[in-house]
């Protein structure tokens, strides 16, 4: 039986999988994600009276940054050369929190459901480091894949994927 771990040889031994053989297709991956805060933390962010600035734009460039940086960070993910990448923000009251939506696309052998979840994960990452002066209590949650375009697995969208940022 093979394992469905495609990082790991015959012998258990992780390696970088081949994708040498497989087609260019156009490739979405779309992930996100929520960062829950105090209600006057959330204000700050929405009046843009954060010390350190604008925290979503912020949050957007490090996002964007991130994805492009993913194959750096995750050992065994393939440089990949990105056609689009762009951050989502929407402001949940009721959280309070900030929910993140990540998109990211390529032309490749290969997916972008990494570079997407890491650039969600990232842009939450600095939302919590532009506004812990004021709320170190914050919580980053729900970071999950929601949708996945293109290759030979074809179109996957998670369950209760419906919300939208």
């Amino acid at each position: 039986m093979t394992s469905p771990l495609t990082h790991f040889d015959a012998h258990g031994q992780a390696h970088m999988v081949d994708v040498g053989a497989k087609a260019d297709t156009h490739r979405v991956a779309v992930a996100q994600g929520r960062i829950r805060m105090q209600p006057a933390t959330l204000a700050l962010i929405e009046q843009g009276t954060a010390k350190k600035g604008d925290v979503l734009g912020v949050a957007r460039i490090a996002g964007i940054m991130a994805a492009k940086r993913t194959s750096e960070l995750i050992p065994l993910c393939h440089p990949i050369a990105l056609t689009r990448v762009a951050l989502d923000f929407a402001i949940e009251p009721d959280g309070p929190a900030v929910r993140v939506r990540a998109t990211a696309e390529t032309v490749g052998p290969t997916g972008v459901e990494m570079e997407a979840l890491t650039a969600a994960q990232v842009a939450l990452l600095t939302i919590y480091d532009m506004c812990k002066a004021a709320d170190r209590a914050m919580v980053i949650t729900d970071v999950r894949l929601l949708e996945k375009r293109g290759g030979k697995s074809g179109h996957f969208i998670a369950p209760g994927a419906d919300e939208r940022a």
